[in-house]
């Protein structure tokens, strides 16, 4: 079974969900963000004409950043992605045939976990990573529990309930990678507040991880 790329190399391990963003505000919203400094961008299918706004972000991200998309639960939304030019499958399940679908298409593929179980049937699908959810229920030491039956070195992120001011309790735990959504972005929110936002939590994921950063 062929296995999904690894997520690229971030300065800073943290993916921006951007659930409910609209078209017509998407290329603010993503300039924001990465001229504050982050580089993955996970836009929601649950969110108004996901595609469009996908399409339009994956324009204009700069080199090394990664664009794509969250609550992809069919092989047939990951080949549309794929389309319009989104890298990332991410998923609230695990469902092989979507992973599959990524790895085939050299994407990548963060499908959602909550149990030992659905965190190996990842690994065996050719999961790029795991993206632990909901994060707030598992808490660290539920994932760092998990993480033992795992394949060392595998990326695992924190997504669910996270914001800037948990960092350095997963951090304890070697746990460095997080989807940030709600702490993040609400619909509405404007382009500034967005960028002041990530810049809080850019700044608090350095001081926690100074020696990853840079």
């Amino acid at each position: 079974m062929k296995q999904a790329p690894l997520l690229p190399p971030l300065r800073r391990e943290l993916i921006a969900i951007l659930r409910g963003l609209k078209p017509e505000e998407a290329g603010d919203v993503a300039r924001a963000l990465f001229d504050t400094g982050m580089q993955a961008v996970e836009i929601p299918l649950n969110s108004p004409d996901p595609f469009r706004s996908i399409e339009a972000v994956a324009r204009l991200a700069p080199a090394g950043c990664i664009v794509g998309a969250g609550t992809v639960l069919e092989p047939g939304e990951v080949e549309r992605l794929h389309a319009c030019g989104g890298r990332m499958v991410v998923s609230p399940n695990v469902d092989p045939s979507v992973i599959i679908a990524a790895a085939e298409r050299d994407m990548v593929s963060l499908p959602g976990v909550f149990t030992a179980s659905e965190a190996l049937l990842a690994v065996r699908s050719g999961a790029s990573g795991l993206k632990f959810f909901p994060a707030m229920a598992l808490g660290p030491q539920g994932i760092a529990a998990i993480r033992a039956v795992l394949p060392p070195g595998l990326m695992l992120a924190a997504v669910g309930g996270v914001a800037e001011s948990d960092f350095a309790a997963y951090g304890e735990f070697g746990i460095r990678a997080f989807g940030l959504g709600s702490s993040l972005y609400r619909p509405g929110a404007t382009p500034a507040e967005v960028a002041a936002r990530a810049g809080a939590a850019i700044r608090v994921w350095d001081e926690a991880f100074a020696h990853r950063a840079g």
